[in-house]
């Protein structure tokens, strides 16, 4: 008789609560709450319910729990927290719940946004452009950042330190910036991704695959005179920030958080791949970021390392020379940048444009791997440093900053171009 009497009560009460769940989390998700997912960017909106919710939406309180609210940070299983209206949110990175206005989708490894896919790029051994080398020589392969470049790191640790200085705001600041192509790139995409108008200079003697990005990207394009080199790009760029409201210049050449990303990122990311074992950093300088930021840190971990700075032959300002135009495109800027610590630098290698195209090719032929003039001129450089005595047995850790597509309309490739323009259909 008590069942009997009971069980329609407690059904009422079950279904009662069922419905203000369900009205509950509509509610929400009509007036969503903005909350961040990691310390680099803004997500898409996330619907959070009130604690006594969450045993009515299991889907949630899977991977996401609340604690009493306070602005204090707490430490979690990955690397981020988020402070909110109820609460924290906890995400774990094994199971990461994506949020998104269709709902939540749990238990996924997806990055929130293409900002996350910057860094931890893979290394590889050169096995058949080392012959009479008596060191090993691996490559790391800034190849397979997002945008195919090591500037990707800077593109994005640069706007977002001035974000979290105040300095910027998406939809309102103009970025303005000199470029020879590859940081301009790594700067358009993550303000296409934010909300950033976008302003570049460039020497006209960058790539057309350089143009096409940037305009792919929303960026506005300036170029300036080939003769005048990046001192060229630089002024002008400096002429449109004066007349330009609200803009500002993120100045890679100048900026700390340029160095400061390869000091956090680059040189670590070397440092485990190698378990430790590497002796000898070679890298090409432009802004002089990666040779400064990851030299630091492996000197940190090893004083023995030693650290080669790569520039053109025909353009040997850090070696006491004058500037020149040079081909190979991203370093050799003609002036020495002020991120650049020479101090920490054991010798700079001069390499010429000729080899450095040659070499290019002989990477895409031998090793299968499609690399800009840059990459060349570090390889070459690489095999100087490994064919000497002292070195035999060392590792010798070498960057590549870019992809060999993005040359296809340079000197790179012009013999095969011209080649493969001329091909006729068979009948």
């Amino acid at each position: 008789v008590f069942l009997c009497n009971f069980l329609p009560v407690l059904s009422q009460v079950v279904v009662f609560f069922h419905m203000a769940a369900a009205s509950a989390i509509a509610a929400l998700v009509s007036s969503p709450c903005l909350l961040p997912t990691s310390p680099h960017s803004p997500c898409p909106r996330a619907f959070l319910p009130p604690p006594f919710l969450t045993c009515f939406t299991p889907r949630l309180s899977s991977s996401i729990r609340f604690l009493p609210s306070q602005p204090a940070p707490v430490t979690l299983t990955n690397t981020f927290s988020v402070s909110a209206p109820r609460g924290t949110l906890l995400v774990r990175s094994q199971a990461v719940a994506l949020e998104t206005e269709m709902g939540v989708i749990d238990g996924v490894h997806i990055a929130q946004d293409v900002t996350q896919l910057i860094g931890k790029t893979p290394m590889i051994f050169l096995n058949k452009v080392v012959d009479g080398c008596v060191a090993h020589i691996a490559a790391k392969l800034e190849t397979m950042e997002p945008c195919c470049s090591v500037k990707d790191r800077i593109g994005f640790s640069m706007i977002e330190d001035a974000e979290t200085k105040g300095l910027i705001t998406p939809g309102k600041s103009v970025l303005v910036e000199p470029t020879s192509g590859n940081t301009g790139i790594g700067l358009a995409f993550i303000a296409a991704s934010k909300g950033y108008k976008l302003i570049l200079t460039m020497p006209g003697s960058m790539s057309l695959e350089r143009r096409v990005l940037l305009k792919a990207f929303g960026a506005e394009l300036v170029l300036t005179e080939p003769a005048r080199g990046m001192k060229g790009a630089v002024q002008k760029a400096e002429e449109i920030l004066a007349k330009t409201p609200n803009s500002y210049m993120l100045q890679q050449f100048e900026n700390p958080a340029n160095p400061k990303v390869h000091f956090e990122t680059t040189g670590p990311e070397i440092w485990k791949d190698t378990s430790g074992k590497i002796d000898i950093l070679v890298s090409g300088i432009g802004t002089g970021g990666t040779v400064t930021g990851a030299g630091k840190f492996l000197k940190s971990k090893n004083p023995n390392i030693k650290i080669y700075g790569v520039e053109p032959m025909e353009s040997n300002v850090l070696s006491g020379g004058k500037p020149g135009p040079h081909k190979i495109q991203g370093i050799g800027a003609g002036f020495i940048p002020g991120v650049l610590d020479v101090d920490i630098l054991d010798e700079v290698i001069q390499v010429s444009s000729d080899e450095s195209v040659e070499m290019a090719k002989q990477l895409a032929l031998c090793e299968g791997l499609l690399v800009g003039i840059s990459s060349g001129a570090a390889t070459v450089a690489a095999i100087k440093v490994a064919k000497r005595p002292e070195n035999a047995g060392k590792l010798v850790v070498v960057v590549f900053p870019s992809f060999g597509e993005r040359y296809l309309t340079s000197v790179l490739f012009q013999s095969i171009r011209e080649e493969a323009e001329n091909l006729q259909p068979e009948p």
